[in-house]
This record gives structure tokens, C-alpha cells and sequence, in this order.
């Protein structure tokens, strides 16, 4: 989760094939599933509760799942559901004031990628701990 503009897409595509993933970006989930949903508060909430389904459905199947999208809000990311949580915090703002606005950051995640470090390093890191983590 992070900004929009701050690499998560990027980070996201370099992790899936790693651990074997299915990818769920978020912009694309909303251009051929979520049309119905803008971006009030209320539909960024269906959006994440959406998007948490369809990555249980990949997780109960025995896969992984990885849901790249910003989950600005506490009630976004309690409707995602559990998850490790990967915090990109590679920018201050993003490109949609909106957006910046509204977005909190997270309390609580498994791990903040920061600035200075290439994706494919912040990808082996999340990984080994992708690997690590007990089954949910």
C-alpha cells in the first residue's frame, strides 16, 4: 500500500514471480471488475473489501496473493482484511490531491520500503519474508 506514484506497481510486478504470486493491481481490478465504484470513502471501502476477497480466493486455493493498491484509510484496511502489509513510503504526495488528502498511514505493517533502494532489492526482502510468515 502507498501513494499513488510510489512504486508499488513496480515493486509488485518485480515480487510476483518470485514467490509465485497472483498479482491484483488495483487499477485494473477497478477498469474490468470494480466500474461500478468511484472514489468516494464508502466505494475506496467496497474497492478494498473487493479486493481482499478476490486475494482469499488465491490464498484458500493454496496460492499467494499480492493486492497492489493505495488502501488509503483504517476503514479501507480493515476492509481488505488480514494481510502482510508492505507500506511503500518512497514520496510525500502523490499525483492525486484527493488522495493525499484522505490517505493516513498505516499504524501498523510488516514492512516500510523507503527511498534509495532499486524495487528488485526491496523485493528479495519482502520475499524472505513472504517465506517466513506462518500460513494464514
Amino acid at each position: 500500500m502507498g501513494l499513488p506514484g510510489a512504486g508499488k506497481t513496480t515493486l509488485a510486478r518485480a515480487l510476483a514471480p518470485m514467490v509465485g504470486a497472483v498479482l491484483f493491481n488495483a487499477d485494473e481490478v477497478r477498469a474490468n471488475i470494480n466500474k461500478d465504484l468511484g472514489f468516494s470513502l464508502e466505494d475506496r471501502i467496497e474497492h478494498a473489501r473487493r479486493m481482499g476477497w478476490l486475494c482469499d480466493k488465491v490464498v484458500e486455493a493454496g496460492g499467494i496473493a499480492i493486492a497492489d493498491f493505495v488502501c488509503p484509510t483504517p476503514q479501507t484496511r480493515e476492509a481488505f482484511g488480514p494481510a502482510i502489509v508492505v507500506w511503500v513510503d518512497r514520496i510525500s504526495e502523490g499525483r492525486f490531491p484527493d488522495t493525499n488528502r484522505l490517505f493516513a498511514p498505516p499504524s501498523a505493517y510488516e514492512l516500510r520500503v523507503t527511498a534509495g533502494e532499486p524495487a528488485a532489492i526491496w523485493a528479495e526482502r519482502i520475499a524472505a519474508l513472504i517465506r517466513s510468515a506462518p500460513s494464514r
